[in-house]
């Protein structure tokens, strides 16, 4: 009999048909939602979490401490339980209410600041304390290697080899990072294509960082390409998604799936895959779907 963590990782792939503009090119959604925890921040949670374990840099007892923006938050309340762990979730207070119920619903304390680079000084600040254990998912190698073990390898396994396109928004830029990382060992040729707002336009999960804030994991020559995406085309898309294909997810994933969809267009045939990162009902008290 699995547990939860067991049943983190090899989530599905389902292709989407209906709003491909190519019908030479295959477009598929690879449903991170399908973790425990609703997103693919249970990968980097659970091998932040149980990596620093194994090392003897987490010890029992220890306090926890991250900054989130919602998902990494919610995997890492999550986890953080199920190894006897007290964490403390330091999250932007505009995030949706129902990113902090979850992780207070796990057991986390949560602290709401102005600004997820508030959040990230306030836990560094408390991290530097030594009260708590910073995990630090946006320089912690951890965060990556979650996805070079697994989510790259799903995705290769699942397309036969003939994934041609990757296409991810960067938060964190964890996810991106790791999979690149395994695909171009597999197969240089495969294109890695990130997602960023345009400038002005605030995306959940999808950030364009001020330069002191750029994660220390990310690696630029890892990116081949990097395309803007606006606030409206992600929710749009993300209700598209939801209406047309039967894939309920967020805002980041709307973006993720626009670009997917323009990337398509400019090909004459390919596999692309692109991360679904979480489900839509974290935002049902937003107005994405209103």
């Amino acid at each position: 009999m699995a547990g939860i963590i067991d049943l983190v990782g090899n989530t599905p792939m389902v292709e989407i048909s209906k709003l491909n503009p190519n019908p030479n090119v295959k477009i598929y959604a690879k449903l991170e939602g399908n973790n425990p925890g609703g997103s693919v921040k249970d990968r980097a949670a659970l091998n932040m979490i149980r990596s620093g374990i194994e090392r003897g840099e987490i010890k029992p007892g220890m306090k926890l401490i991250e900054a989130t923006s919602g998902n990494t938050g919610i995997a890492l309340a999550m986890i953080a339980r199920l190894f006897d762990l007290e964490i403390e979730l330091v999250m932007p207070d505009n995030s949706t209410r129902e990113r902090t119920l979850t992780m207070e619903a796990f057991g986390a304390k949560v602290t709401l600041l102005d600004g997820i680079e508030r959040c990230r000084d306030y836990a560094e600040e408390k991290g530097a304390t030594g009260e708590f254990f910073l995990l630090n998912q946006f320089a912690n190698s951890d965060n990556y290697m979650a996805h070079y073990k697994t989510t790259g390898p799903e995705m290769w396994r699942d397309t036969e080899g003939h994934i041609t396109h990757f296409v991810s928004a960067m938060g964190t830029t964890g996810t991106i990072m790791g999979c690149s990382r395994f695909l171009k060992e597999k197969n240089n040729d495969i294109q890695i294509v990130g997602c960023q707002p345009i400038e002005g336009s605030s995306i959940p999960g999808i950030r364009r960082w001020p330069e002191a804030y750029l994660p220390k994991i990310f690696d630029a020559s890892r990116v081949d390409r990097v395309m803007d995406i606006s606030e409206e085309d992600a929710t749009q898309m993300a209700r598209k998604l939801a209406r047309t294909e039967g894939v309920f997810a967020g805002m980041s994933s709307g973006g993720a799936c626009s670009a997917a969809i323009q990337l398509a267009s400019e090909l004459e045939s390919g596999i692309i895959v692109f991360i679904a990162c979480d489900r839509g009902d974290r935002y049902l008290s937003s107005t994405l779907f209103g």
